[in-house]
């Protein structure tokens, strides 16, 4: 019956917030403000760090690289659930609601270990100056990009491709889209391994890269208290201090979503907290990192005027 019931699962329910027509409408609101400004902000930052050479230098591309990724990460669940909000009963094929929850964990993963990078690129770039060009070469920087992107699949699809996962016709996913965790409440096989890899490739992309960039920013503060202008280590403070915000605010929520113990259930929190990581960061990515740096601001005025000289 089981094997039964497993061929013949050829679709997903999803009843995140069906029976809450007005919680819909807010929700549909909001996530079509918050996708149009990620897509508005980090495409800019794309665009930008392309098309001006001064902006070729190791900070702005992986800064890039984090736009790309925020670009992908939203547009692979906020379009689904918004159009899922549209319904009552809003239903995705089997193999659709997989790709959404492959490509999702694919790009969180790859999000978490570039952060980091980005953390170790500040660190470098403040306490050796003088050997920042040297340390961050183009050769390295692109390796570090590749590893990046690499431990993505290595950590976050592979592990959902080899976890042993059987449906038994329940096919009822509580939330707006198909979210790993979500997904996984389905399994009517005995979940205790699955639980394990999830707990141990958690802790290998979240635990590993925040207390790695808390190091960094750690060591960047030491820096920064050396600096003899009140002024430049107050500008420095509040960079760091937004930084850091967005930074806990993402593996914060990631960690607990995914290191806690798994229930069966969905709670109305586990939801809410799913919409930090999932549209929030993505739009305060570019906001926090970029378009408060005037050299980005210089940069979309000079590409202003050479399009209006056209």
């Amino acid at each position: 019956m089981e094997e039964e019931n497993e061929t013949t699962l050829t679709e997903f329910i999803l009843i995140g917030y069906s029976g809450h027509p007005k919680t819909r409408i807010g929700l549909i609101i909001l996530m079509s403000a918050v996708y149009s400004v990620t897509l508005t902000g980090n495409s800019l930052i794309i665009l930008v760090t392309i098309a001006d050479p001064r902006l070729h230098n190791p900070m702005y591309f992986f800064l890039c690289n984090l736009s790309i990724l925020d670009v992908g990460y939203s547009t692979s669940s906020i379009p689904q659930a918004i159009a899922n909000l549209l319904v009552d009963r809003p239903t995705m094929p089997f193999a659709r609601c997989y790709f959404q929850m492959n490509s999702g964990a694919y790009l969180a993963v790859t999000e978490c270990f570039l952060l980091a990078i980005m953390a170790y690129d500040r660190y470098i770039a403040i306490s050796r100056p003088l050997h920042y060009m040297l340390v961050m070469s183009k050769k390295f920087c692109i390796q570090l990009a590749v590893v990046t992107w690499t431990s993505g699949f290595f950590l976050g699809v592979l592990p959902i491709c080899v976890m042993p996962a059987r449906f038994c016709g329940n096919n009822v996913i509580d939330h707006m889209t198909c979210e790993l965790k979500a997904v996984m409440k389905l399994i009517c096989t005995d979940n205790s391994l699955n639980q394990l890899v999830t707990f141990i490739t958690g802790s290998l992309t979240l635990l590993g890269p925040f207390a790695f960039i808390l190091f960094s920013y750690l060591r960047i503060l030491v820096a920064i208290l050396r600096i003899h202008s009140s002024g430049g280590r107050l500008k420095a403070f509040s960079t760091c201090a937004s930084h850091l915000t967005v930074v806990t605010i993402f593996y914060g929520t990631f960690i607990f979503s995914y290191l806690q113990p798994q229930t069966k259930t969905t709670r109305d929190l586990d939801k809410v907290v799913s919409l930090f990581y999932g549209i929030v960061t993505p739009m305060l990515n570019p906001l926090i990192y970029t378009l408060r740096n005037q050299e980005v601001i210089g940069a979309l005025r000079r590409l202003v005027r050479s399009k209006g000289n056209l």
